[in-house]
């Protein structure tokens, strides 16, 4: 697939998704499993070898957790339903495609690719503690709810880093095919989106116009922090030479995994704040890789 016809695949999958939702909400409950398939093969990509912890890493993961709690405890004294949507907004790691977006962008995919491995890890152990806080657990005390929100977390970030490990070290005729196959990550993402909106268009039909006025500020909150993470993130690159990687890293959310956990942890209106990031994020990516191809292409005669 050429360029710029990548550059709209993302759109189209969002379009697709919300025109055809009696479909793919049905589908929905694929979306953990496109989640570990694409943990899979990027992890499969990725050798434990080249793996360097950047001093940028310790920024970006403080912006990011700091930046949670703070959003949180802020919006939701307006609105404990704005509150979560914009923590889950900064809380969700970086998005797998976020190494091939910065690698189309002719930035330095390892750099992303590294901390999507960084900052998975840090939402799996942080997720559950944030969500207890916003009281996902109900009735339970805050330990308890916290190891039981972990207990569904964890697993479904951390397994596909052990198996591919496991592979690497046993299968490595298999583990070489996957890795070959890490491209693939892209375009199953495409599917996920088309997944993901077909769910959120088919929750906001069925709310009707009920929560009209929530859902509007939920989407711009979602886009007040799309801006000023991709600014933030080049902001804090562009101090370490960086800038695309930074700024894909802080920026560019894994917005299956975040209305996933939102849908299932937090009010599910929530989830339409991640929902809105999809298409703010594609949006500017879809500009990015846009302008990036224009100043590539060779001037016409």
């Amino acid at each position: 697939m050429s360029r710029q016809a990548r550059a709209w695949l993302l759109p189209l999958a969002m379009l697709a998704g919300g025109a055809g939702y009696p479909l793919f909400e049905r589908l929905a409950f694929l979306a953990p499993c496109l989640i570990f398939v694409m943990l899979l093969l990027t992890w499969c990509d990725v050798s434990p070898r080249a793996f360097r912890f950047h001093r940028a890493y310790w920024t970006l993961l403080a912006i990011q957790l700091a930046g949670s709690a703070v959003a949180y405890a802020v919006l939701s004294r307006l609105s404990p339903l704005l509150g979560e949507g914009a923590m889950i907004c900064i809380l969700a790691p970086t998005a797998m495609a976020a190494a091939v977006i910065t690698a189309m962008l002719g930035g330095n995919a390892t750099f992303a690719a590294m901390y999507m491995l960084v900052g998975n890890l840090c939402t799996a152990f942080a997720a559950p503690l944030f969500f207890a806080w916003a009281g996902a657990g109900g009735d339970l005390p805050f330990l308890a709810s916290a190891f039981a929100i972990c207990s569904r977390v964890l697993p479904l970030l951390l397994l596909p880093l052990l198996v591919a490990l496991l592979l690497a070290r046993y299968l490595p005729p298999v583990h070489r095919v996957l890795r070959r196959a890490r491209p693939l990550t892209y375009y199953l993402w495409a599917i996920g989106l088309v997944i993901v909106s077909g769910k959120t268009v088919s929750f906001i039909v069925a709310h009707g116009s009920e929560h009209l006025a929530e859902e509007a500020g939920l989407a711009l909150v979602a886009l007040a922090l799309c801006v000023a993470q991709f600014l933030v993130g080049r902001r804090v690159g562009k101090r370490h030479g960086e800038t695309i990687p930074a700024g894909q890293s802080l920026g560019q959310k894994n917005t299956v995994l975040a209305i996933w956990m939102a849908q299932l942890y937090l009010h599910p209106l929530a989830s339409i704040a991640p929902a809105a990031y999809v298409l703010w994020q594609n949006s500017i990516n879809s500009y990015q890789l846009w302008r990036h191809d224009r100043r590539a292409s060779p001037p016409r005669c």
